[in-house]
């Protein structure tokens, strides 16, 4: 008879703890939810007083490649000339601040333990970085053939990725493909 109470008392106990460790679980990932979303909003917010043009109005395309990876930002309608302008505009300034190895605007909206970003900013030198423009836009491509700094790339641009939510997606890993806007 304690045997079987003892059994009992296992099992009941055993799915207690499943039951607690299944909501826990679902709390944890609702909570994750919500504050990866608060954070987004933060960043959009911060974003708004670095970045010149409307980012409900354009997309940050981030593609990582072998040597580093092209981040490009592009206007959602090709024709809105002013989205374009502005994208043209900040980019080539940030691109120019990149090469003095000056990422304060980029840890100004995402923090300054945005990954990557202190690697970037001590070994900037050891990054080429080109501007160029785009049909509807604007595009920053960083190379290196430092292993630790490509890496570092890579991690930047996921941080972005993450931060940046709907504002943003991953480009082709060969770094060929381009946003759909300019194909």
């Amino acid at each position: 008879m304690a045997s079987s109470r003892r059994t009992v008392l296992v099992a009941a106990a055993s799915a207690t703890l499943t039951v607690a460790a299944t909501l826990g679980v679902l709390w944890a990932a609702g909570t994750f939810a919500i504050q990866q979303h608060s954070r987004q909003a933060a960043v959009a917010e911060r974003g708004a007083s670095v970045m010149p043009f409307d980012l409900e109005k354009t997309t940050h395309v981030f593609t990582p490649t072998e040597s580093g990876g092209v981040e490009e930002v592009v206007a959602d309608d090709p024709t809105d000339e002013k989205q374009v302008s502005l994208i043209r505009g900040h980019l080539e300034k940030e691109a120019a601040a990149f090469r003095r190895g000056d990422y304060s605007d980029p840890s100004s909206i995402h923090g300054q333990d945005m990954p990557g970003l202190k690697e970037l900013e001590a070994d900037h030198e050891k990054v080429e970085v080109r501007y160029s423009e785009l049909p509807d836009g604007g595009r920053i491509e960083f190379s290196t053939g430092d292993p630790t700094l490509v890496r570092a790339l890579h991690r930047w641009f996921d941080a972005q990725l993450s931060d940046h939510g709907a504002d943003a997606e991953r480009g082709g890993a060969s770094g060929h493909e381009q946003h759909e806007g300019h194909r």
